[in-house]
């Protein structure tokens, strides 16, 4: 068994099982599937969100292997990204509270306790509003190469995200940032349970991240110049250089954000 709790869950569960506690709470569902519940609670008037992993079973965990996916077996891998990213100065969610038990991977039982994030507004949401449209060229680009400084921090250290997405990150909209631009504000990454840590990332893996964010800003709005400003800042170099020295990644990037586009298109997601 393995159990962290910061002050206010150690306080408030000073007599009970933690395991039990977390099970009994009682807030907003928002998301109830394969053994996962990710619900919203309020504890001494400030709100947090749990993910309970409750086991997937064998049958899961061979079904995914055979399509060559690595499984989530529990909230294990949310509780080390976090404190990854930390480390590296990366903006993301607190954890408040981590458990794990049973050590049967099928059956295992684990949870996490993070802060809520509030308020904040996704980058997705931020650009369907219309906001991004109001930003000049400048703010504009300040932001493209915030995200890829972030981008790079991660794949620099063998990290990656595998559902990276403008949806995944939350700019903080508190008082102290209400009225700054995006790059100057602290853009939290989140959803990190599918996040893999290795000491050196695999070409594939970069590839994957990059196309879908590439995708995922091509539908937010952001142009094809923004683009180019996130390759060179993402490869820390010039755009020719760039280029140069890593066309067949950028190309395959391109294809594979084309192919989302297009597998976009035939769900109804988007035209």
């Amino acid at each position: 068994m393995q159990l962290y709790l910061a002050d206010v869950l150690s306080r408030v569960w000073a007599d009970r099982d933690p395991f039990e506690a977390v099970e009994e709470l009682q807030g907003q569902v928002y998301r109830s599937l394969d053994g996962r519940t990710t619900l919203r609670f309020e504890m001494e008037g400030r709100g947090y969100f749990v993910k309970i992993h409750r086991g997937i079973g064998f049958g899961e965990i061979l079904k995914n292997l055979i399509r060559g996916r690595a499984p989530v077996l529990g909230a294990d891998n949310e509780w080390l990204a976090i404190n990854r990213l930390q480390g590296l100065g990366v903006d993301t969610m607190t954890a408040e509270g981590f458990g794990r038990r049973n050590w049967n991977p099928a059956r295992r039982f684990s949870f996490i306790v993070t802060e809520a994030l509030e308020p904040t507004r996704s980058l997705e949401d931020y650009c369907a509003d219309g906001q991004l449209a109001t930003l000049g060229v400048r703010e504009r680009r300040r932001l493209v190469r915030k995200l890829a400084a972030i981008t790079r921090t991660l794949h620099s250290n063998g990290i990656n995200h595998r559902d990276y997405y403008l949806c995944h990150f939350l700019l903080d909209e508190s008082e102290p940032y209400a009225n700054v631009p995006p790059a100057d504000s602290p853009i939290y990454l989140i959803d990190l349970h599918r996040m893999q840590l290795r000491k050196r990332l695999p070409m594939r893996w970069r590839v994957k991240d990059l196309s879908s964010l590439c995708y995922s800003m091509r539908q937010g709005g952001f142009t094809r110049r923004d683009e180019l400003c996130f390759i060179a800042a993402y490869q820390g170099t010039s755009l020719k250089r760039a280029y140069r020295e890593n066309i067949k990644q950028w190309l395959r990037v391109d294809s594979k954000a084309e192919a989302l586009h297009s597998k976009g298109v035939k769900k109804g997601y988007h035209t």
